[in-house]
């Protein structure tokens, strides 16, 4: 069974499963459905806990011994699986998929696992835990969610903000969320229950935004073109390196260039990132993408020193070209 981090906490609350595998890319709310799951097994009587550690060169033997081991008190015991780089190798795998199979009955198991790309979500062993257990996704919290996500966070230490407050902090805490976190776990100290106003969220807030060329892509397919010169200001203040963004960026340009010739991106595409792709490729032609081209070689000669203006400047035009929204090049 599949379900989200927020969907967690009403599924712990109809009852303790066997087997929970967690996975995602949001490393903050892994974390906390791992600690949920935790204390859940803890409620319902696991008073030991066993950690097995996927390192390499690990003996596989010892987590098919574990199945078979009672527990020491005749209690219920908590066992983690903790698997850093998600490849536990074929012995693994085989091992994983033989315990997901058959869990203990007198255990809870817990998968730690991180971001798998969609070939590591295809391996039997993998597939043995999404179908005999509960399989929990920490997806990354998108701009759109985030206020009600901090609203949720604010609601929980019995403070409340309007939507146009929301949407503030929002903006200074997008793309860091455990900073957003410790934002919002600060306002319980410095600011009292109940509605909190802007005005003093002002004052108590700092400005936490991280930004990742992800990011900026997102907003590029977003079609959100006020967002993309924040994004590159931070990337530019965090020490983005110039020439890896800008690579990003041009190999983000020749795939909609392909998408638009009717052709299939050279690597595995989600379906839901491919749609992205051809709603911003529908909004070019062969002269939009010969100017981009065009200006992405005069922010290579710029990084290079050949060519005089600022590069940062540059790559919010050239991120807003590719959205669809050109910004005129200066004559040769």
């Amino acid at each position: 069974m599949k379900i989200t981090t927020r969907q967690l906490e009403s599924a712990l609350r109809k009852g303790v499963a066997r087997l929970y595998a967690i996975h995602g890319a949001e490393a903050l709310l892994a974390l906390e459905a791992a600690d949920r799951i935790r204390d859940a097994a803890r409620k319902d009587g696991c008073t030991e806990r066993e950690i097995f550690f996927a390192e390499p060169g690990v003996d596989w033997n010892r987590l098919g011994a574990a199945a078979s081991n009672l527990s020491l008190f005749a209690s219920k015991r908590l066992v983690e699986l903790r698997i850093p780089t998600g490849k536990p190798g074929t012995e693994g795998g085989k091992a994983i998929e033989a315990w997901a199979s058959n869990p203990p009955d007198d255990a809870v198991t817990l998968v730690v696992l991180p971001e798998l790309d969609w070939q590591q979500q295809k391996t039997k062993w993998f597939e043995a835990l999404e179908r005999n257990g509960v399989l929990v996704e920490a997806r990354p919290v998108t701009r759109d969610e985030l206020p009600d996500w901090l609203a949720e966070r604010l609601s929980r230490q019995g403070q409340r903000a309007r939507v146009e407050t929301l949407e503030w902090l929002a903006d200074r805490v997008e793309g860091n969320l455990l900073a957003a976190k410790q934002e919002v776990e600060k306002l319980a100290l410095l600011l009292p229950k109940g509605e909190i106003e802007l005005a003093p969220l002002r004052e108590a807030v700092t400005d936490v935004s991280r930004f990742e060329r992800d990011t900026l892509l997102d907003a590029i397919h977003g079609d959100d073109a006020a967002r993309i010169p924040r994004i590159v200001a931070s990337l530019e203040a965090e020490g983005e390196p110039l020439p890896l963004l800008l690579w990003t960026l041009t190999e983000e340009l020749r795939t909609l260039e392909m998408i638009r010739a009717g052709q299939r991106p050279r690597r595995f595409t989600p379906p839901q990132r491919m749609e992205a792709l051809q709603r911003t490729a529908r909004r070019h032609d062969a002269a939009s993408f010969d100017r981009e081209t065009l200006r992405a070689h005069r922010i290579d000669r710029m990084i290079k020193g050949v060519e005089t203006g600022d590069p940062w400047d540059a790559i919010v035009d050239l991120a807003m070209g590719i959205s669809g929204r050109p910004v005129m090049l200066e004559a040769a």
